[in-house]
């Protein structure tokens, strides 16, 4: 038996691919009576901007074009792999390893249209058919029709083959691709930020999950519990063990694929007792989810700061108006009497005062200059930050959150202090900790908007603030990160108590 190898993400297939494909598996083409072998790459990737389309729709479209053209196909999902020089050779294995076949060089031909792509084939011993590329005019290739998708134009119809329109038109995926593409928060590979170690934060999510329970257990409602930005899942573990919510439908929200996955494995394990527990990849910013009125409870733990944050400030407003659309989303799926559970970092009530920050520059190295980080491997990235006095970090910080956040700190010395903004010296002795993620959390305004702001935002969306709402200061935090390190003043000398550091906001729906 003799084989072409297709490799591809194979998102969308045209009408060119399904063409050529039969023209050189045909009884005069080059590979006659050919199996082709759909090596569909990044097959564990989708709801990202690199590959949203979910590997059971691809397939289903493959599998599709090939009964309507008469190809003799074999579908073999391949996981996706950081880029390497075997990429290639991994891909053949991961063939091999699934269909229990022989795909080398004797057996196999390759149909490739990336260049550098088809140059690892080559030097395996392959030969290698150039599919679209070097033909003049140039055919549609599948991103560029998947581009037209995300555009919203109907154009990439006359390019996409009939098996993929409708295959698209069933699941709806033209709009699912135009929410993956066009997100402005999620990177190409579905999370925040590259910068950021996922495991890092999967471990201290698990590790919080239970003091996180213990403060919002008393305001959850059964019914349809909404958790978003669930992490891990594992809030809605703790809600799945407790015997007043055996009843609800438990829904998880989580952008990042690097936990999705792990929410899914729970899933997979029978972690959870209830059989309605439910996760939905997506980002809340975009179009509504969920149905007006079908939420009962909606729970945000340490996310509505990341939704200013990673907004793009493209004008003065756009960080305050993507968090609005976040609270009206919120307030539109939810049940009359239903409740908002929204725990989070928050500004101090004054974050404009100017106030006196002093710092210990005893405690590791003062370098004459901060160090551009970006590019850097995280261990090194930590390594420096890690090695800092607590007088240096702030040097630093000053200067990864102006790039990576765009908010600028305008700071000057005052004898042995600092003068700035209460808000930005709450920002960074929040923050100067994280040297493990510390480009991640430079990304990060922890002091964006104060109580007092929550309140209007939440009025406005028409739920109203309940009794349980408060701003609080985390004293643990204060004691035995902040103040053996760091002093607050007023500019004349007088002490300064620590402000609020997160709030609690209970935000029920009118009966």
């Amino acid at each position: 038996m003799t084989f072409l190898l297709f490799p591809g993400r194979h998102h969308v297939l045209t009408t060119f691919q399904a063409d050529y494909l039969q023209s050189v598996t045909g009884p005069d083409g080059q590979c006659p009576e050919a199996t082709v072998v759909w090596a569909v790459t990044s097959a564990n990737h989708h709801t990202t901007k690199r590959n949203p389309v979910p590997y059971d729709r691809r397939e289903a479209a493959i599998e599709r074009l090939s009964t309507q053209t008469g190809l003799r196909s074999l579908v073999v999902a391949v996981h996706d792999v950081p880029p390497t020089d075997l990429f290639a050779d991994a891909t053949v294995k991961a063939c091999e390893e699934a269909l229990g076949e022989d795909l080398s060089p004797a057996t196999t031909t390759v149909a490739c249209s990336t260049a550098s792509v088809a140059a690892m084939y080559r030097d395996l011993g392959y030969t290698v058919l150039p599919v679209e590329d070097g033909l003049d005019p140039q055919p549609a290739r599948p991103w560029d029709v998947l581009l037209e998708i995300a555009d919203g134009s109907d154009v990439w119809r006359k390019s996409a083959h009939p098996a993929t329109v409708d295959v698209f038109e069933r699941y709806r995926l033209d709009d699912h691709v135009r929410r993956c593409v066009n997100d402005p928060v999620i990177g190409d590979d579905g999370g925040l930020t590259p910068t950021r170690d996922y495991h890092t934060y999967a471990e201290a999510f698990e590790t919080a999950s239970d003091r996180k329970w213990e403060q919002i257990a008393d305001f959850v409602r059964p019914g349809r519990i909404l958790d978003i930005g669930c992490a891990t899942g594992g809030l809605l573990e703790r809600i799945d063990r407790d015997l007043r919510f055996h009843e609800s439908d438990l829904l998880g929200v989580e952008v990042a694929r690097h936990l999705m996955a792990e929410c899914e494995h729970k899933l997979n394990q029978g972690v959870f007792s209830n059989p309605n527990v439910y996760f939905y990849q997506r980002n809340m910013l975009g179009d509504a989810i969920f149905s007006p009125n079908s939420i009962d409870t909606s729970i945000s733990i340490a996310l509505t700061h990341e939704i200013w944050s990673y907004t793009p400030p493209t004008s003065p407003s756009s960080r305050l108006d993507a968090v609005r659309r976040f609270v009206h989303n919120i307030a539109a799926h939810t049940t009359a009497g239903g409740v908002w559970i929204n725990s989070d970092v928050c500004a101090p009530d004054d974050p404009d005062r100017q106030v006196a920050l002093s710092l210990d520059d005893s405690d590791g190295r003062n370098p004459n200059s901060v160090r551009d980080l970006d590019g850097l491997p995280r261990a090194e990235v930590a390594d420096h930050v890690g090695a800092l006095s607590t007088r240096a970090k702030f040097d630093q910080f000053q200067h990864d959150f102006a790039r990576n956040a765009g908010v600028i700190i305008g700071a000057e010395t005052s004898g042995a202090a600092i003068l700035l903004r209460l808000g930005d010296a709450m920002d960074f002795l929040t923050r100067k900790d994280y040297a493990d993620n510390w480009l991640s959390e430079s990304h990060e305004q922890f002091c964006g908007l104060t109580y007092a702001d929550w309140t209007k935002i939440i009025s406005e969306a028409g739920l109203s603030m309940a009794p349980g709402s408060h701003a609080w200061r985390n004293d643990w935090v204060i004691t035995n990160r902040i103040a053996p390190v760091a002093s607050l003043a007023d500019p004349g000398g007088a002490s300064i108590d620590w402000p609020v550091t997160h709030l609690l906001a209970i935000a029920e729906k009118p009966q």
